[in-house]
């Protein structure tokens, strides 16, 4: 596994501060690997410009995003095809996108659980969607399903209006049996969707509860993605049950945190969030992004960085701290840290769609980093208090932003390639402030 961004400061990764092992007590041993899942609705996003007869063509309503079936899928499909229209085509799905960016990163495996049609056609939508996802995303436990997986179409107009034809297909056809029990509890994450429990009668909801179920038994760390804000304004007390009973990890933008708490100000939604979760990760688009969690009084480490007041005084004292559950503090102290985006965002944002998914890909693989590294090295002082990230609340900003800048930089949400060992600008002093 790599570990994750850049090593330079000690509240990162020091090294030297690991305990001896006596190496005639201790037996040379292969690594233990570890591993995150997830489960997904799978589906294909295909981008196409076309004119406004083409929506009118089939029967959408211009600027709105509707449900359409598989019939009216294919059709629509068709005539992209046929007229040469499509631009981009890639797999989608924020599970998907999360663990393809992970497996990335880490250069590590990771578990998904979802659907695949069971006949693929070579050029289709089920082969697209292979074809874009990491060899180190293990696909071995998808269910065959007789039909396409879901594809959501974005139609830009020449106006630059943007409709969207969404087809389920088969992606919420997913069993609760075909999630596999000693996957979940043996990895270091399992990440969820807030979608999967809207899933209309269909069992991927029950799936994705088994999969909950039995990571909290395991007490693996639950890190749930809110989906949108419409769904979780639809009822926002629901989701507080949801996250206090079942969530240990949070990731939303700022309008998800509005929507659950009421609060519009980032910082303090996710001071009310925490009492509900134990870690939280905001992204807040041009402002950057903002993670809040506990430490243990014990443990909290003051930051070198000048102190800043927004919404909650002197938010940024602990940051150097690392993450932990609340209840495996004695005296629980919460943390807030935040960063701006990375360079002040790139000149020209190719694509906002899947920028979350990075941040969140960078925190999963900084949880992923401290089991292996427990798992591998449990002498280390690193281990002397149980944590639930690798690194500090600071590290984590600084790595999830960079992450996210890299999305925004290119036309598609899932990464073609780790980040750099060493960046090749002068920027590299962001890591070492």
């Amino acid at each position: 596994m790599r570990f994750p961004g850049q090593r330079k400061s000690k509240h990162y990764f020091p090294v030297e501060a690991r305990q001896p092992i006596n190496p005639q007590s201790a037996p040379v041993k292969a690594p233990v690997r570890t591993h995150i899942c997830g489960v997904e609705q799978t589906l294909v996003d295909i981008e196409a410009k076309v004119d406004e007869q083409f929506i009118a063509r089939h029967n959408l309503v211009k600027g709105n995003s509707l449900l359409i079936d598989d019939e009216a899928a294919h059709r629509l499909y068709s005539e992209l095809k046929e007229h040469n229209l499509i631009s981009a085509e890639h797999a989608g799905g924020t599970i998907g996108n999360t663990l393809h960016n992970y497996s990335t990163l880490a250069d590590g495996r990771s578990v998904m659980f979802g659907v695949m049609s069971e006949n693929i056609q070579v050029g289709g939508y089920a082969y697209r969607y292979l074809c874009n996802t990491s060899s180190r995303v293990d696909l071995n436990q998808l269910q065959a399903v007789d039909g396409p997986i879901g594809r959501c179409f974005t139609l830009i107009s020449g106006c630059g209006e943007r409709t969207f034809a969404i087809s389920k297909g088969a992606m919420d056809k997913l069993k609760p049996e075909a999630i596999d029990k000693a996957l979940v509890q043996e990895g270091s994450a399992l990440v969820v969707s807030a979608y999967l429990m809207r899933s209309g009668g269909d069992p991927i909801s029950e799936a994705a509860m088994q999969a909950i179920e039995y990571a909290n038994a395991a007490n693996v760390p639950v890190v749930l993605t809110l989906g949108t804000r419409f769904l979780i304004e639809s009822d926002p007390q629901f989701w507080r049950d949801f996250i206090t009973q079942h969530v240990s990890v949070l990731a939303m933008n700022e309008e998800e945190a509005e929507a659950l708490t009421g609060e519009k100000h980032p910082l303090k939604a996710c001071e009310q969030t925490l009492q509900w979760c134990d870690l939280i990760l905001c992204t807040a688009g041009p402002e950057g992004l903002y993670m809040a969690g506990y430490t243990d009084q014990q443990n909290a480490r003051e930051t070198t960085h000048d102190l800043q007041s927004n919404g909650v005084a002197d938010y940024n004292r602990f940051e150097f701290s690392r993450p932990m559950r609340q209840a495996d503090c004695e005296q629980p102290l919460k943390v807030y840290s935040h960063i701006s985006p990375y360079m002040g965002g790139p000149e020209k944002i190719h694509n906002t769609n899947g920028a979350g998914d990075g941040a969140l890909s960078a925190l999963l693989h900084d949880i992923a980093a401290n089991t292996f590294h427990a798992e591998n090295l449990p002498a280390s002082v690193k281990h002397n208090f149980p944590c639930l990230c690798y690194s500090s609340f600071s590290q984590i900003c600084k790595y999830a932003n960079r992450v996210s800048y890299e999305v925004l930089n290119q036309h598609s949400p899932r990464l073609s390639r780790g980040l750099p060992e060493r960046e090749d600008s002068l920027e590299e002093a962001y890591w070492e402030r």
